[in-house]
């Protein structure tokens, strides 16, 4: 099962990253001002949680190759990566399909992958494979240290270059910035509620995980056990 696993998250990885690559080349053979096209692609969270989720699933396959369990560092890891990709599949399909955001040109088969089957299948191996450990709930805060991170640098650097890499981030939308702190806000209340949910996840069994034990009865007493020697019954 653990072998599959890893065969299975290298292929997913390779989907990922030849999305990537596609979208990444078309759009480079199309800009003039390359060196800012550069900074703006990896400035989408879409980008950066599918390259987290990339590399999170080629390290995911090697521990399923090598250990029965993961250790417990990684799975946090992981449960962040499967959070944002998740977050980029609802985030992506409630407010920006159908709008063409500013790199060059959309790849359709690449922004699919992106966008929907990238995520969906990262929570699937999330939620089936087997290996993981129990996230802690004292660790459930971390998984918003990027997406806060993330915001602070688009808000901080679209004032600055004149770009926001999600229409919604653009405090020249209708709203200023009272709308962008709305969606800043709505987005962060999912992205903790789904993290909720995969860690929550995370303290139930996988498939190929063994129960924890349970404790053992107290040994039996040989004066009151009929069935011992020596016992003072019967």
């Amino acid at each position: 099962m653990h072998q599959i696993t890893g065969v299975l998250r290298i292929a997913v990885a390779a989907l990922i990253v030849a999305a990537i690559v596609g979208q990444f080349a078309v759009s480079w053979s199309l800009v003039e001002d390359r060196a800012f096209f550069l900074v703006n692609f990896f400035s989408y969270f879409t980008i950066l949680s599918n390259a987290l989720a990339a590399l999170t699933l080629l390290t995911a396959a090697w521990f399923a190759f090598t250990r029965p369990v993961e250790p417990s560092w990684f799975t946090v890891v992981r449960v962040c990566a499967a959070t944002y990709m998740a977050t980029t599949l609802v985030v992506y399909n409630l407010l920006l399909r159908g709008i063409s955001l500013d790199q060059a040109t959309t790849v359709p088969w690449s922004n699919e992958i992106l966008h929907v089957w990238g995520p969906l299948l990262v929570v699937l191996d999330w939620i089936l494979a087997p290996g993981r450990t129990r996230v802690p709930w004292s660790r459930y805060l971390l998984i918003a240290v990027v997406p806060i991170v993330w915001v602070v640098y688009s808000l901080t650097r679209g004032p600055i270059v004149g770009w926001y890499p999600y229409p919604f981030l653009n405090p020249a939308q209708p709203g200023g910035y009272g709308a962008v702190a709305l969606y800043v806000i709505a987005i962060a209340a999912f992205i903790l509620i789904v993290g909720a949910g995969l860690v929550a996840l995370s303290r139930l069994r996988t498939p190929g995980q063994p129960a924890r034990p349970r404790s053992s009865p107290a040994a039996p007493n040989a004066d009151t056990d009929p069935g011992r020697p020596g016992s003072l019954v019967g």
